[in-house]
């Protein structure tokens, strides 16, 4: 569907022409950084003078001259800052760096003027909850007073003017905190000889030479501080102190001491948004943040941490004694640290399962991991992906696919950027180029994942861990999560929900991966095509909870961590030092010496780099408890791919939005709301709880 914008300015500018490419794709050939300046200035004064109409109308609030007017504002904008925001994480430059830290703050004091209008909100308060509304329609003027209200609505002038002060200053702090991280994770290389390279698979060379020779070093191999090329060096290299070199690089991410040091930001970031709270009339921004979330309070995100922590602690203490024991036993007196447990961890996996990371890499190449993720998404819902050489990207390394429902009918496209490199941030997400809606005619939605997997070299198969493979489902899930959605208003499109309700479609994803009926048929060796034996199948779902302790002790300590930041009140966060307060609340806890929090404060963008999980990274555990759960209808009913089971999964959830509580969508798949133990079976802690 093409978009058309009459918003004047636009001569030459592609931003604002119109879009001609299949499914009116952005022409990403012809984008230039230098276009996006006057896109959003033309974009922004558009969306102004759409606004001012809406809270200037003479006729009495009504659901279509309001909310629905809201609706329908602002659609260039939304246009040109989904193109910027694709570029700005997955392919960036200097140019597109300094727009975005100008850009922070101007489009926060834009929002925030519209959220505090106190004629919008009038409007808005006006209307009645039920004339005549259809339920998404009443769902979405309680989402609109929600967020008005949460946005300092109803606050006085001098509180309001204060609020817009804080939201832009928060607003530039998240973009330099962010920036901070890439430039460590830029600036670093780990430059090896292949003598430095003992441990490392064949592959896993080839992926260190390819890595070197992009950053100009062709004839050395290199580590990078992309978690799969740092997770896999810190899993498999002999040498100690290269180890230790790469992982102590990889923690202090953005806590250097220069001009990427974010320690200030943090303690500001933490002040500003416990007065923000203040303002609004809440003890703590925790509890301002969890009122909108299915967890509701900062006690019940706590209670639920500490029940997982315990046991936790317990495993990975088990564990930790274990590898020692190992060190023992190779004749050395050296003391297990932090660069040393995925090393021993991967020997203490092969020694009690039998199971080799190599082994498991090779069957487990790129393309079929795509391709498995594509036909569950058939099996459940009758999806089909066709690629299309056809469709602008943003870098040669980008596919696109045309998503086709059961019916044949187009759903969308879907696009992978799956590499690591310089220009991208790290980690794994999705996010889109235009949501699905129905307000005006059908809009097809433009669906991303973006991944930072090892780039093989030229002409070798790209392999992947399972962890690797089990991001890919994560992600994608994500990503079905907006290609199925099926609603009538944007702001209730796809992903658009609650922070603690929107892993569940991603985390349920992954337990298709390790499913026989799935691994049998795509896990296939890269050379040779022969499928994965049965016998390492087997291995690798009896090693399924192996090292759970670790991995759940890195996750839930982050977690309190930022719990802990948000919990405080505008007096306490005034005195922070954010480094101290890190080292005492992980003392509080018992934090062992031999792990690192998966994300440490100076490098926790998502906590800190525009806050979108701010008191709620906690969300992916409260998920988790959720995605145990729901998969386990599909074991009750003895059937994986059972399509009652998907059909109501994909009604409730998957195509739902945010067009009813999450809780109430929940029992509507599931018939009742889920129960915690459902989490620690699955993670193989019930017995340590």
């Amino acid at each position: 569907m093409t978009h058309h914008t009459s918003t004047s300015g636009g001569a030459g500018n592609p931003l604002l022409a119109d879009w001609t490419a299949p499914f009116g794709a952005p022409p990403f050939a012809a984008i230039a950084p230098e276009h996006f300046e006057p896109a959003f200035t033309a974009a922004l004064a558009e969306h102004r003078t759409e606004i001012e109409a809406i809270a200037s109308n003479p006729e009495p609030p009504a659901f279509d001259n309001t909310v629905a007017a809201l609706e329908r504002s602002g659609r260039t904008l939304a246009r040109v800052a989904s193109v910027f925001y694709v570029l700005a994480g997955a392919h960036t430059n200097d140019a597109l760096l300094a727009l975005e830290r100008t850009l922070a703050p101007r489009l926060a004091a834009h929002a925030n003027a519209i959220r505090t209008d106190a004629r919008l909100w009038a409007r808005l308060t006006a209307l009645s909850d039920s004339a005549g509304l259809g339920p998404e329609q009443a769902r979405l003027l309680d989402r609109y007073r929600i967020t008005f209200r949460r946005s300092g609505a109803g606050l006085d002038a001098a509180a309001k003017a204060r609020l817009a002060e804080i939201t832009q200053r928060l607003a530039t702090l998240g973009t330099t905190f962010s920036q901070n991280v890439l430039a460590d994770e830029q600036s670093f290389v780990l430059l090896l000889d292949e003598a430095d390279l003992a441990g490392l698979s064949p592959a896993a060379r080839e992926e260190a030479r390819a890595a070197a020779a992009e950053r100009g070093h062709p004839d050395r191999f290199a580590v990078t501080l992309a978690r799969a090329s740092v997770e896999g060096f810190l899993r498999a290299a002999e040498r100690r102190d290269l180890r230790e070199q790469a992982f102590r690089a990889w923690a202090a991410r953005g806590e250097g001491g220069g001009a990427t040091d974010n320690t200030a930001v943090i303690a500001e970031t933490v002040r500003l948004r416990a007065e923000r709270a203040r303002l609004l009339g809440y003890d703590s921004f925790a509890a301002f943040r969890l009122e909108d979330a299915m967890a509701k309070t900062p006690e019940a995100v706590r209670d639920l941490l500490e029940r997982v922590w315990r046991p936790a602690r317990a495993r990975a203490l088990a564990d930790r004694d274990a590898m020692q024991e190992m060190i023992r036993q190779d004749g050395s007196n050296t003391l297990l640290a932090a660069w040393d447990w995925r090393f021993y961890a991967e020997r203490l996996r092969r020694a009690r399962y039998g199971i080799d990371e190599d082994e498991v890499r090779a069957h487990l190449p790129l393309d079929a991991m795509i391709a498995a993720a594509f036909d569950v998404a058939h099996r459940l819902f009758g999806l089909s992906f066709a690629e299309r050489h056809d469709v602008p990207v943003w870098h040669p390394d980008v596919r696109v696919w045309a998503v086709t429902g059961a019916d044949g009918r187009p759903l969308g496209l879907f696009f992978g950027d799956y590499f690591a490199r310089a220009s991208k941030r790290s980690g794994a997400w999705m996010t889109s180029l235009r949501k699905q809606e129905r307000l005006d005619g059908e809009v097809l939605p433009l669906i991303v994942n973006v991944t930072n997997f090892a780039k093989p070299a030229p002409g070798e198969p790209a392999l992947l861990s399972f962890d690797d493979a089990r991001t890919l489902f994560h992600e994608f899930g994500h990503a079905l999560h907006g290609l199925l959605s099926d609603v009538t208003y944007p702001t209730l499109s796809g992903t658009a929900v609650a922070t603690d309700f929107v892993e569940l479609p991603s985390q349920l994803y992954e337990h298709w991966l390790e499913r026989p009926e799935v691994l049998k048929r795509f896990a296939r060796h890269a050379r040779t095509g022969a499928p994965m034996p049965d016998a390492l199948i087997e291995r690798l779902a009896r090693a399924r909870t192996f090292n759970q302790g670790f991995a759940t002790v890195e996750y839930v300590a982050s977690a309190l961590v930022d719990l802990d930041f948000h919990t405080l009140t505008p007096e306490a966060a005034a005195a922070i030092d954010p480094q101290a307060f890190e080292r005492d609340a992980l003392a509080r806890i018992g934090m062992p010496d031999e792990i690192v929090m998966r994300h440490r404060p100076p490098h926790f963008t998502h906590v800190f780099a525009g806050g979108g999980y701010a008191a709620a990274y906690y969300s992916y555990m409260w998920s988790e408890v959720l995605d145990a759960d729901a998969f386990a209808a599909f074991e009750e009913a003895g059937d994986v791919f059972d399509p009652e089971t998907a059909r109501r999964l994909r009604d409730h959830v998957y195509a739902a939005g945010n067009a009813r509580d999450p809780a109430d969508a929940y029992v509507g798949f599931r018939g009742r709301l889920p129960e915690a133990d459902a989490l620690l079976r699955k993670r193989g802690l019930a017995d340590a709880a």
